[in-house]
């Protein structure tokens, strides 16, 4: 009897495998969403860090503007350490930002525990408490020369009210102070205080019940738990505050350009006004001395830099205290 036959299976066929794509670079795997953010960076490019740059090479040049450049090196930076101009530019910029940056965040932070403390209308007050940032600093600046007015102003009409003497606040050295200092409080403190709420809102509400189970007062609760809570938003706003402070120029400029006839940058009668960024505008376009100019504000910019960082670390020392 023949035994059955076993059947062979055919040889299995082994499939090649498909060739592995090799991953492609990081520009070239997102070069169309590095095609939608280049707008800003050429914009950036061509609008800051080139002109930057040109800022810093024209410091080391004279030039009028007109002219062929004539290479300078470091006499500029030279000239301005000895300027006493510069100098007084600088001394009345510090006055009117601390004139101005204390009782400035005083207010914004009263205010921002008052809206914090409010029922009703909260963002009806909001909004009014930042309308002064957003409008025009040229009608403010206008609306307080009218308001600081000699003969016609209601600051004097106040004065007079209460019998005491006018002052010619755009006329005196440290009325002139005061008045730009007032218009830069009233002009941040809304806005400051919006920054303030916006850090109170973040404090555990468990703090506030616990130390009123303790028997502390508000004035303990705010000295002992909101202030030492709000710390990183008074660093924030106190180094911003700094920035914006030490830069001023429309306020001043707007507010004394027809109280002198030397200079729409000359920070009305005795200079009282000028601060460091009027002072170099007068420099450039008033002298036309360009490389001059420029480094008067890269001198700006370390003088900024450095009050920056002395608020900073005062700040953060008292919090290590």
């Amino acid at each position: 009897m023949a035994t059955p036959r076993t059947l062979e299976k055919p040889p299995a066929v082994v499939a090649e495998a498909a060739p592995v794509a090799q991953p492609r670079s990081g520009f070239r795997r997102y070069w169309h969403l590095y095609a939608a953010i280049s707008p800003f960076y050429l914009l950036f490019l061509c609008f800051g860090l080139i002109p930057v740059g040109f800022s810093l090479y024209l410091s080391f040049h004279r030039w009028d503007g007109l002219g062929s450049m004539e290479w300078a090196g470091l006499s500029q930076y030279w000239y301005l350490l000895s300027d006493s101009e510069f100098w007084s530019s600088i001394g009345t910029t510090i006055v009117i930002w601390a004139l101005a940056t204390f009782p400035m965040i005083f207010l914004a932070m009263v205010t921002a525990v008052m809206l914090n403390s409010a029922v009703r209308f909260k963002n009806l007050y909001r909004v009014a408490y930042f309308l002064p940032n957003v409008t025009s600093v040229v009608a403010i600046a206008i609306i307080f020369g009218s308001v600081f007015s000699t003969n016609f102003g209601l600051v004097n009409a106040f004065l007079q009210a209460i019998g005491l003497d006018q002052i010619a606040w755009l006329n005196t050295p440290w009325g002139i102070k005061i008045a730009i200092a007032t218009l830069m409080t009233w002009q941040w403190t809304g806005y400051n205080a919006i920054i303030f709420l916006a850090g109170l809102q973040t404090v555990p509400s468990e703090l506030y019940e616990a130390a009123r189970m303790d028997g502390a007062g508000p004035v303990q609760t705010f000295f002992r738990i909101t202030l030492p809570m709000m710390r990183p938003v008074l660093v924030f706003v106190l180094v911003v505050s700094t920035v914006t402070g030490l830069q001023s120029f429309s306020e001043p400029q707007v507010l004394l350009q027809n109280t002198s006839n030397d200079s729409t940058f000359s920070g009305g009668p005795g200079h009282a006004g000028r601060t460091m960024v009027l002072y170099f505008f007068q420099q450039t376009f008033d002298n036309n001395d360009f490389g001059y100019g420029a480094a008067v504000a890269w001198g700006i910019f370390l003088v900024v830099v450095l009050f920056s960082i002395i608020n900073w670390r005062l700040v953060q020392r008292r919090g290590e205290d």
